[in-house]
């Protein structure tokens, strides 16, 4: 049986978290090769996810900065700063998710991985992009 959107938007997180580490210790990586670690059967909607934040991530960053008070995406941990820009970017391009969705997708990965007030600053940030838009 095939993941839920739920469960390939989790391994996109943790592609996209790997991605972040790597990059900080200069370990040479590709991300085609994260993906194929990460999934057991090849997926169209991570490819485009983790493909997509890392094509926007400097846009993605800005727009969440712009939206924190006192706060910077690289001040919160690596695992929330994932899901910020997964929500975004799904926020921002996906046309197939309804940006409740994305919110709310984003919480959820949020309560599981993140302390309370990252899921509080991810939360707000996606809601003040949402009345944005």
């Amino acid at each position: 049986m095939g993941k839920t959107r739920s469960e390939l938007r989790e391994i996109a997180m943790v592609i996209l978290y790997q991605i972040d580490i790597l990059k900080n210790n200069n370990v040479e990586f590709t991300v085609e090769n994260l993906i194929a670690e990460n999934l057991e059967v090849d997926n169209e909607f991570v490819r485009n996810i983790v493909y997509g934040v890392v094509t926007h991530a400097e846009s993605l960053d800005e727009l969440a900065n712009k939206h924190m008070k006192d706060w910077s995406i690289s001040r919160i941990d690596k695992t929330g700063a994932a899901i910020l820009r997964i929500g975004l970017y799904e926020m921002l391009y996906e046309d197939e998710t309804p940006n409740v969705v994305a919110i709310n997708e984003a919480i959820e990965l949020a309560k599981k991985y993140s302390d309370d007030n990252v899921r509080k600053i991810i939360n707000a940030v996606l809601d003040k992009v949402n009345n944005d838009l």
